[in-house]
């Protein structure tokens, strides 16, 4: 029997940490334990109302995830719903789950490719993630104390065997690769040097021990500077090619034998390449950060480009609602719906990246220089606030002397296209920062793009401060 209280003495919860993908903040700052079970009883109620009783729960490598994870299943528990304790995992085992065991739902406790003083929830319901509206409606759940309670039942179940066994039998790996994995100290690594002994690729691993500290660089290989050890490696042990993860292991860079990286949207060319032939007429995603010259080769073998907004659970919505066959992503995040679910995975695209690359005789630097590339920047961040942000992007919209001679996509922030180049300054959804990016066909393109933006940038915001 399930009761409702009509009062409970519930701690103010701060809304920020409710954002556009997930749920992410300081922990102990604005993230605590006793926020943490007040956010499991609201997912837990949600779930419920929504015609589910149980989900399953992982959490990441980081020092505060084991008790803050604790706190969310005492939460779900309380509100009457069943759980699954999966344990320490990458979030693509979690989102592996949802598709596997008896339940549709589940929550990852991670703070993803943050600095380690961070932490924060993804949220899955019925195989699709809960993104902008649909959190802020778990805050105002809270507020308003639409909480039921009831007492829900704990298992621990343990499905790495079937995961790695999932993506192994789905794999061919056609000739002998050389591979060095940098996981960034993240959860993924112990998974990730067990698919590939799997797969029989020869690998040499990076700070694939899990430490919560990161004592060796953040996980987040948008970060060039993140990937130098992973370049330095490939080269002096002449690999094919390197994997880097991030912290919760839901996305993957790629570095060629050479030692160059190859920014992800240049990977989604080659995985698109190959998908493409046996989907024609199906969808591929791509975010506003992403190469131009995608959608020509979209269209060339078969299928239909579409542009489409920043954030994992954006693109899956996106992906979901158009049936498309793949997508990615500029900040590393892959979703192939061929052969596998759609959901972003950087173990599983790291194994279909290595596949393909099997099947060439060329060299990784050869395969890519095959495919069409703009000299480009990698992402640019510039610090504001959480507010300002978005209400500069307005005014950078309304800036004609910005948008002169343009094609302007509002999609996501502001993209402005040339014919020689192209740029975009967008709000970050879970920082308090602008990113930016250019590309074009060569430097002197690029610059006289980035004078044009730092101009706008300088009148609507002069105390920024502007790193070109």
């Amino acid at each position: 029997m399930v009761e409702e209280l009509d009062h409970e003495d519930i701690p103010a919860i701060s809304p920020g940490i409710f954002r556009a993908y997930d749920i992410r903040g300081v922990v102990g700052q604005d993230l605590t334990t006793e926020s943490c079970y007040w956010i499991g009883r609201a997912i837990g109620a949600e779930i419920k109302e929504r015609g589910f009783s149980k989900l399953s729960l992982a959490w990441d490598g980081r020092h505060s995830s084991p008790e803050l994870a604790s706190e969310v299943s005492r939460g779900v528990t309380d509100a009457g719903c069943d759980i699954i304790h999966l344990g320490a995992q990458p979030t693509g085992l979690l989102y592996y789950a949802t598709h596997q065991l008896d339940t549709p739902c589940g929550v990852v406790v991670t703070g993803s490719h943050n600095p380690a003083e961070f932490n924060g929830l993804k949220v899955v319901i019925d195989q699709q993630p809960l993104a902008q509206d649909a959190l802020m409606a778990l805050y105002h759940r809270i507020a308003r104390q639409d909480l039921p309670k009831g007492l829900g039942q704990v298992e621990e179940r343990n499905i790495e065997d079937d995961y790695i066994e999932r993506i192994e039998g789905d794999i061919q790996i056609s000739r002998d690769l050389k591979v060095v994995v940098d996981t960034g100290n993240g959860i993924a690594g112990p998974l990730m040097q067990r698919l590939l002994e799997q797969l029989h690729v020869e690998a040499e691993c990076l700070y694939c021990d899990v430490d919560g500290s990161f004592p060796n660089h953040h996980p987040d290989p948008s970060e060039p500077a993140n990937l130098k050890a992973l370049q330095d490696a490939v080269v002096a042990q002449g690999a094919d090619l390197g994997l880097a993860l991030d912290g919760d292991g839901d996305r993957v860079y790629l570095v060629d034998n050479l030692g160059k990286i190859i920014w992800p949207d240049r990977m989604l060319m080659l995985l698109a390449e190959d998908v493409l032939p046996r989907n024609p007429g199906r969808d591929v995603i791509y975010d506003v950060k992403s190469s131009r010259h995608l959608a020509a080769l979209i269209s060339r073998h078969g299928g239909r480009p579409t542009m489409w907004k920043t954030g994992h659970s954006l693109m899956k919505q996106k992906m979901h609602a158009s049936n498309a066959v793949i997508g990615g992503e500029f900040s590393g995040h892959f979703y192939i719906a061929d052969r596998w679910y759609g959901f972003d995975d950087g173990l599983y695209t790291a194994a279909r990246l290595l596949e393909i690359l099997s099947q060439h005789s060329d060299s990784v630097s050869e395969v890519f220089a095959a495919l069409p590339e703009d000299v480009s920047t990698a992402e640019i961040n510039i610090d504001t606030d959480d507010v300002r942000k978005f209400s500069l992007i307005s005014e950078l919209a309304a800036d004609s002397e910005l948008t002169e001679g343009a094609r302007v996509l509002p999609i996501d922030g502001l993209r402005i296209e040339f014919s020689d180049a192209w740029g975009l300054v967008r709000a970050s959804n879970t920082t308090p920062r602008l990113t930016l990016r250019f590309a074009g066909n060569d430097d002197a393109a690029i610059q006289r793009l980035q004078l044009r933006m730092k101009q706008a940038l300088t009148r609507h915001a002069p105390e920024l401060k502007v790193p070109f």
